[in-house]
């Protein structure tokens, strides 16, 4: 029989619940606790996009209970936009499209959480959703209530259809719908995790003022943030590796904003593309832990292979993915073949991560230095692919396939020093590298040399591996490299924001500008700093 509810009644119940609770602390930033590891699981939209219902989650959840995903770690069921009715019931209530669900949302809710996962949902924050559905704008507490009663605790919030009232701009329009939101889950008792999708809305512009300002308010809304376009779909046009290293691009941009209970989004792991080679998947899964991104699979589940099952469930790199630092990979160098990212890990070693998006085979030494350790020290290094370890004195040899990315964890061990940040300072709306040689300081296409990989020390210190005598230093106008002294000429802050500001000059470094007054979020003012520098 199929499962019945009656809406009039339960609405304003709930409701009355609702009015009764305390209101509670939402944003993942204050309460970590509400999420304090990047989401694993599954959701339907770039397989199946609007061809969803009851059975393909049944089969869904059946499956990665058998196959060994959900005992991994991949304990989320969640709905993609498609699911409801055209209307809402007079009550305001949205209702589930009975065709697709004859059961009932809460009937499936119930279901996958007795397999052991839980139960999410997809809404938007403007007047439609994209799929031309109900959005949740003006209907937000109605809203919330309602997925709270079928027993959902997640909720992916589009940006689809918003438009800025008088007064506001674009921006300022999806700040306060998204605010809002925000508000009305920490009233819950049990405040639902809130992904949003707000800065995806901003990111494909030149100026890039409107993305970063979204950037920086979403971390006190919601536990992670969709920040760029979408991953291509299953049937859609372009090369899946291409939107795989878009969405990685855009990653890459953001580090400074994650930390614990805060996870920057950069889309579904696509495990059965048919355009995807194995290499590439498994660089994609590998990069998203690297990053301690959430670990979202788009997939036909039940049909899976056993090589895509094996990396899925590398128990090595979900552990990394879900360390409880949270501590975003940056990258360490890049030139036009490798990317070398590194990050620290909670037990203290380090995280050593190559890509090459090249075109061909590469064969090459990352070198201790350029990972942020001593030369001094030999250390272990296992390689989280294949299990294997090494001995490694003065740095890692690679032999990478194109497109093929290696994980190394490696130990330090009690007598050796704790890793430096180290790593390239580029401008995220350019790209370019701050790059600092006898003669100047200047910033050029990225090249992996070690005039563009820089030590930042606890003191806000500066300098690169190439001359590590000679530290960053600004007269108030210009920028140099000079002996390190240590004076407040040569210290600087990194903000939230992206700028980089001197402390004695109180200026921010500018692209081929040396430093200038800080602006607002400007494009010459906003870089890429290494991991563990400490974000003011």
């Amino acid at each position: 029989m199929p499962f019945k509810i009656n809406r009039a009644k339960w609405i304003p119940l709930v409701t009355a619940l609702a009015s009764t609770m305390p209101a509670q602390v939402v944003a993942s930033i204050e309460d970590p606790s509400l999420l304090a590891t990047p989401p694993m699981g599954f959701n339907n939209w770039a397989r199946f996009m609007c061809e969803l219902n009851e059975t393909l989650f049944v089969d869904t959840a059946d499956a990665m209970a058998s196959n060994g995903l959900l005992e991994a770690g991949y304990n989320r069921i969640n709905l993609d936009d498609c699911w409801m009715n055209y209307d809402r019931a007079e009550n305001g209530s949205l209702e589930w499209n009975i065709t697709k669900f004859p059961r009932g949302l809460p009937w499936l809710g119930q279901y996958v959480k007795d397999k052991g996962f839980n139960f999410g949902i997809y809404e938007d924050s403007g007047n439609l959703t994209c799929g031309g559905y109900p959005g949740s704008e003006g209907y937000e507490e109605i809203d919330a209530e309602t997925f709270a009663a079928w027993g959902i605790d997640y909720l992916k919030l589009d940006g689809c259809n918003v438009y800025p009232k008088e007064g506001r701009t674009l921006q300022e329009e999806y700040k306060y719908l998204y605010g809002h939101w925000h508000e009305v889950l920490g009233k819950m008792q049990q405040p639902l995790i809130f992904s949003e999708s707000a800065p995806a809305y901003f990111s494909m512009t030149d100026n890039l003022t409107d993305w970063y300002t979204v950037m920086d308010w979403v971390p006190g809304y919601g536990e992670l943030a969709r920040h760029s376009v979408d991953i291509l779909v299953y049937g859609g046009d372009g090369s899946a590796w291409d939107s795989i290293m878009t969405n990685y691009k855009f990653n890459t941009l953001v580090a400074r904003y994650q930390r614990p209970g805060y996870y920057n989004d950069p889309d579904f792991l696509i495990a059965d593309h048919p355009g995807l080679s194995l290499e590439e998947k498994r660089s994609q899964f590998a990069l998203w832990a690297s990053f301690s991104a959430p670990l979202i699979i788009s997939a036909h589940i039940p049909d899976l292979s056993a090589e895509d099952l094996e990396y899925l469930k590398n128990q090595a790199l979900i552990e990394v993915d879900q360390d409880p630092l949270a501590q975003q990979a940056t990258l360490a160098s890049r030139d036009s073949s490798l990317d070398v990212l590194t990050r620290n890990l909670a037990d203290g070693s380090r995280l050593a991560t190559i890509l090459n998006h090249g075109s061909d085979s590469v064969e090459t030494d990352i070198t201790l230095d350029i990972l942020g350790l001593s030369s001094d020290c030999t250390y272990e290094a296992q390689d989280l692919l294949d299990g294997s370890t090494q001995t490694i004195k003065d740095g890692i040899h690679v032999q990478l396939n194109t497109h093929a990315t290696a994980v190394y964890k490696i130990e330090i061990d009690e007598k050796c020093s704790q890793a430096i940040p180290t790593g390239i300072v580029f401008n995220t709306a350019s790209g370019k590298c701050l790059t600092g040689t006898s003669s100047a300081v200047r910033f050029e296409s990225c090249n992996g040399s070690k005039s563009q990989i820089w030590q930042v020390d606890a003191s806000g210190v500066i300098r690169t591996l190439s001359e590590q005598s000679k530290c960053l230093t600004t007269d108030g106008k210009t920028i140099s490299l000079q002996e390190c002294k240590e004076s407040d000429a040569q210290k600087w802050s990194y903000a939230l924001t992206g700028n980089l500001k001197n402390t004695d000059s109180g200026s921010c470094l500018t692209e081929d500008a040396g430093v200038s007054a800080c602006g607002f979020e400007a494009n010459n003012q906003v870089f890429g700093l290494p991991a563990g520098v400490k974000v003011a």
